[in-house]
């Protein structure tokens, strides 16, 4: 490798909320050569961030410009609603967004849904981050509905938060720009589709770097082979034929000979055991 070369990596954005850990797990366990960088941004710097190159892929929140990005959806989140412990709605297991008419509702500047119209009464302003409306829920100015994940994100002892069964969802996907398929962009969507290191459209990094080691990792099995590609041959016997398994002895360890070679076919009756 020339100085000019730089190593291979994969670059994976992701927002708050998402855990990528698992997939993470799984890359290093096929890629260990290929490191993984990890880039946390918020949910709408994230379009941006694929756009100029600084991340490869992106586990990102829907909607995303199709005409630009490709995507493959994973996973809907409930919505539920971050109330004080001691608010009433605490009183039930689900709500509605009518049970929440009544209520302050912020609408942060960061707000991941697409509100054709936020429900409840308007706030008095809106709060910059999903952060800055978690302070306000905590000091009983309002109440805040968010995907579940980002309740547990930004959890406090002095809240909690129950679904809201007909607010709108928040869906995450695997994004990237439709003209950097790249390799390990692949790969990565094999991972998080589940495919086998063995899957026909699987790679790993000893096939796509050339050293010669299997792509499977069957190295044992693979070593046994002939430059040839066919399985050994058995071990043979001088006569040309193939060694097989001696029979059992009797009890004066006698052995089973072949019929018609040697000694053994001029051999009388077999005496009676005593």
């Amino acid at each position: 490798m020339t100085g000019s070369e730089e190593s291979p990596s994969f670059r994976l954005a992701y927002v708050p909320g998402v855990t990528p850990a698992k997939w993470v797990k799984v890359w290093h366990e096929r890629l260990p050569d290929i490191p993984l960088t990890l880039v946390q941004v918020p949910a709408a710097e994230a379009p941006e961030l694929l756009r100029a190159g600084e991340a490869d892929a992106g586990l990102v929140r829907l909607p995303v410009d199709r005409d630009f990005f490709s995507a493959i959806p994973l996973y809907t989140e409930t919505s539920v609603v971050v109330v004080p412990k001691d608010h009433l709605i605490t009183a039930a297991d689900e709500v509605t967004l009518a049970d929440l008419a009544d209520e302050v509702l912020f609408h942060p500047l960061d707000d991941v849904f697409d509100w054709a119209a936020p429900p409840g009464e308007p706030a008095f302003e809106r709060p910059a981050t999903t952060p800055d409306a978690i302070e306000l829920v905590a000091a009983n100015v309002g109440l805040l509905v968010v995907p579940q994940s980002l309740a547990r994100l930004y959890h406090r002892r002095d809240l909690t938060y129950r679904p809201v069964v007909d607010a709108p969802q928040s869906s995450v996907a695997l994004s990237w720009p439709q003209e950097a398929t790249t390799d390990l962009v692949e790969d990565f969507i094999g991972i998080v589709r589940g495919r086998t290191v063995n899957s026909t459209r699987g790679r790993t990094t000893s096939a796509r770097a050339g050293d010669g080691r299997p792509a499977d990792g069957r190295a044992a099995a693979s070593a046994g082979r002939s430059q040839s590609g066919k399985k050994p041959r058995r071990a043979e016997q001088p006569g040309g034929g193939r060694q097989q398994p001696a029979a059992k002895s009797s009890g004066r360890g006698r052995q089973a000979r072949a019929s018609g070679s040697g000694p053994a076919a001029k051999r009388g009756k077999p005496r009676r055991r005593s």
